[in-house]
């Protein structure tokens, strides 16, 4: 008998915002919470998820 596993996605999917401008990426947790809070009506402890990319588009942080 083989068993087989699906990934069925949560009903509740998080909110995510990607950031189009490359940030320098020796920015933290605190930098990035700071650039967040600039925005108008966001706020990092929402459980929102904020992706930042590098220069090179090819590393990405999330918060």
């Amino acid at each position: 008998m083989t068993v087989r596993y699906a990934l069925h996605p949560s009903s509740r999917l998080p909110t995510i915002y990607l950031y189009r401008d490359p940030i320098d990426f020796r920015k933290g947790h605190g930098g990035l919470s700071a650039i967040v809070q600039m925005e108008p009506g966001h706020d990092p402890f929402s459980g929102i998820l904020y992706v930042f990319i590098n220069r090179a588009f090819g590393k990405s942080k999330i918060l």
